[in-house]
């Protein structure tokens, strides 16, 4: 972040000013206002009994009142939390998190079940708060409070669950944010999607400790070339781990020729082709693939192909399998394939 003059100033005298302290939290300075005049949570100092600024450890007290809060924690209680950890007589605790998890659940967990409301992309109850709690922590650049919540909320509702309701409308608002600012929040982006990486590889090495059956082949994950969004590829790779189903993960940007290769090769059962955008979708490779037979003489069968990404559009064509979400591309890749190699995936709801 640049400082002004005016912020360095402010640092280096009796503390950082409403604005500063706004930005650095990810919060509105109204928000500021409003939580010092509702609950005591203001500053210790006043210049001339007006002006406000805030110390290290208002800065620390705050800090730990949007980590609360963004956990599900009623303001009301948050503040109380905070202002006496600010005093010294508790600790910020994993158990407070593990509480405010354990009080959202419980109000809004009805609404939960009900899924998204129509005509909205947001997640409803518990799960729409853990999302503007990322959100508000990669905007404050709190590494280790993004990491913390995401892997609370890989515990708390699964990989998958986690993956489609909570990590990927935080990375959608995160990139909203980017997109409308003139790239100001370019940071903001780069710390959510690093940490949803290293969340999503933990998940994988940790699945990829027990051996998979011996006799099977496995399902070959890839970006088409000139694609480098791997983070879905990542989900998919890391869920069939967990599914104790074998892996072999090609990255980003697979050449034509090094497809074919690995396809000949390994002999997968499916192939999961990931396009973000339609610049970069190669239907005639799908198709190739597709048609693309392996085995021994007398015995070849093909790969099923599915398409995974905004980037194929919604009808690829015969043959090629277009999953919408990845709990539908899960079922498709894991379930038993009774139907003739080729043929066209159920329509999705």
């Amino acid at each position: 972040m640049e400082l002004s003059t005016d912020d360095e100033t402010d640092t280096a005298a009796v503390g950082v000013t409403t604005g500063f302290l706004a930005r650095r939290l990810g919060v509105s300075p109204t928000t500021l206002r409003s939580w010092d005049r509702r609950y005591g949570l203001g500053p210790a100092v006043r210049v001339d009994g007006r002006h406000r600024r805030w110390t290290p450890d208002d800065v620390a007290m705050l800090q730990e009142m949007c980590r609360l809060t963004a956990a599900g924690l009623p303001p009301a209680e948050a503040a109380r939390a905070a202002k006496e950890s600010a005093r010294g007589r508790v600790a910020a605790s994993p158990a407070l998190a593990s509480r405010a998890r354990t009080t959202a659940r419980a109000g809004t967990g009805a609404r939960t079940a009900e899924g998204t409301p129509p005509g909205t992309g947001l997640p409803t109850g518990d799960v729409a708060q853990e999302c503007r709690g990322l959100t508000r922590a990669a905007v404050r650049l709190d590494a280790h409070a993004v990491q913390e919540l995401l892997t609370a909320a890989v515990g708390t509702h699964g990989l998958t669950k986690a993956w489609e309701e909570v990590m990927v409308p935080a990375l959608r608002e995160v990139g909203r944010r980017w997109e409308s600012s003139g790239d100001r929040h370019v940071e903001v982006e780069r710390l959510m999607s690093w940490h949803v990486s290293a969340t999503l590889l933990r998940v994988y090495v940790s699945a990829a400790g027990h051996e998979p059956p011996a006799s099977a082949s496995p399902v070959l994950l890839a970006c088409v070339p000139g694609e480098l969004h791997t983070l879905s590829l990542e989900a998919l790779n890391a869920a069939l781990a967990e599914r104790r189903v074998p892996v072999l993960m090609l990255g980003a940007a697979v050449p034509p020729e090094a497809l074919l290769a690995a396809v000949r090769r390994v002999g997968p059962p499916a192939v999961v082709l990931w396009s973000q955008s339609w610049s970069t979708a190669n239907l005639p490779l799908a198709r190739h693939l597709a048609a693309t037979r392996w085995g021994v003489r007398g015995a070849r069968t093909r790969s099923r192909i599915v398409l995974g990404g905004p980037g194929w559009g919604t009808e690829p064509g015969p043959g090629l399998l277009r999953p919408g979400h990845l709990a539908e591309a899960l079922r498709l890749i894991t379930a038993p394939d009774d139907r003739t190699p080729g043929t066209k995936a159920p329509a999705r709801s």
